[in-house]
């Protein structure tokens, strides 16, 4: 495969808003053929990472909650933000823990992900936790998420029913399923 660089040169940027949960900014580029655009855009945020977790029983341990964006109410596997300073193996474990009471198992990093390459300038790091236990209750900050066990028949009727409507979720659960000959 050609390994062809063709970076753009900022030749300013400028934030547009800085909040906890949006920073956006405009960059003024130049691309490699010369031409400037002045209002190209870019969503900031910290990395994300999700968790494929399956318990000890071979359960998919998956969770349903509201999301406002789409107003719409469905199954995902757990999510979170790496904190600062936290690796995203830390953030993973972390993020479970707090959103399902989950803990231990078998770990690996899975695959990394971009919501947009195009506009957003962090990646998702997901990963694979087998014979994950309940430990604990959660532990969540102020939201409402339901935690469901299900065979992988039922999660295999999510996917292909497009039940699963955020994208770095469903990337690493299709792959799971690829890998394993479950479809």
């Amino acid at each position: 495969m050609e390994n062809n660089d063709r970076k753009w040169e900022v030749l300013h940027s400028e934030y547009l808003i800085q909040r906890p949960w949006l920073t956006a900014r405009r960059d003024c580029v130049r691309l490699p053929n010369g031409v400037e655009n002045d209002e190209y855009y870019v969503l900031e945020y910290p990395d994300w990472v999700n968790v494929i977790a399956i318990t000890a029983e071979g359960k998919f341990l998956m969770e349903r909650q509201y999301r406002h964006g789409l107003q719409w109410t469905g199954y995902e596997i757990c999510a979170g933000v790496c904190e600062k300073g936290e690796e995203p193996l830390e953030s993973a474990k972390r993020e479970l823990y707090e959103e399902t009471g989950y803990a231990g198992g078998e770990w690996k990093h899975f695959m990394t992900l971009s919501a947009n390459t195009s506009t957003m300038n962090n990646v998702c790091h997901c990963f694979l936790a087998e014979g994950v236990k309940r430990i604990s209750t959660q532990h969540l900050e102020p939201t409402d998420i339901s935690i469901h066990l299900l065979s992988t028949d039922e999660v295999r009727a999510l996917l292909l029913n497009d039940e699963i409507r955020q994208a770095l979720m469903a990337a690493p659960l299709w792959k799971l399923f690829a890998e394993r000959k479950l479809l």
